[in-house]
């Protein structure tokens, strides 16, 4: 963790704003290395330096991890002017949090939040090669040629551009003929704009219902109702770390 200003430790820490914390000095509740902090504005290291208010010892993690089940209607960045954001749904006094990679608006499903940059680079790199699997409900009949077209590799934008890369396409539900629905799951591999949309809009079909239900090694709990998320399990942390590792 890199060197930090006292008070945006204690923030970060939930001990209060930065307004309280410069009050809660000046009262001597702090401490750094048993003496009692006079200055917020002091530079601490949280590897060496030992930090307390209250005696109490506060101890700041240096990366967050929460997987959320993103709802519709909210957009997948730290700030937008005209919709809530995913991090609003965080209850965290982290200002450094993030989306690793964009869920459409209207798409639902598994959000990894977190402050960690470099394993957000790995998990989103196309040369990481790692999968990201949707579950999609899509207008029209689904069938062989287009699983054939998806492990070929699509065009989905300019002719003159690279087409995206090979993805695997699954039919787990007979197609609904009354309804013209067909249901899939779809693995890729990269993050392009709106891209399992666009894929299928180069066959011919539309996704009317997109939903995130695993990335890497991490997958969807059933029991995560959309909008609410949990800290990654130390479990999960583990065999994402060694997913990533191998990719």
């Amino acid at each position: 963790m890199s060197i930090l200003r006292l008070d945006k430790y204690l923030a970060d820490a939930g001990i209060g704003t930065r307004s309280e914390i410069k009050k809660y000095i000046r009262q001597g509740f702090v401490c750094v290395n048993c003496t009692k902090a006079t200055n917020p504005d002091i530079k601490i290291n949280p590897k060496t330096d030992q930090v307390s208010f209250k005696k109490q010892l506060i101890q700041l993690a240096e990366f967050e991890y929460y997987i959320l089940n993103k709802p519709s209607g909210y957009v997948s960045a730290t700030k937008d002017n005209a919709s809530p954001t995913v991090l609003s749904l965080i209850k965290s006094n982290r200002k450094d949090l993030f989306p690793v990679g964009r869920l459409d608006k209207d798409t639902e499903g598994l959000l990894l939040i977190t402050n960690d940059g470099a394993l957000s680079h790995r998990l989103l790199s196309p040369k990481h090669h790692v999968n990201k699997t949707y579950y999609a409900v899509v207008e029209g009949e689904v069938t062989s040629n287009d699983i054939c077209a998806f492990e070929q590799g699509l065009i989905i934008g300019a002719e003159d551009l690279p087409a995206a890369m090979p993805a695997k396409l699954t039919i787990i539900e007979p197609y609904n003929a009354q309804a013209n629905l067909s249901y899939v799951h779809v693995t890729i591999q990269e993050g392009k704009f709106h891209q399992v949309k666009r894929m299928f809009q180069a066959v011919g079909k539309k996704v009317v219902y997109l939903k995130r239900i695993q990335m890497g090694s991490l997958i969807l709990p059933p029991d995560l109702s959309p909008g609410d998320y949990r800290p990654l399990t130390e479990e999960e942390h583990k065999t994402l770390l060694k997913c990533i590792s191998h990719s």
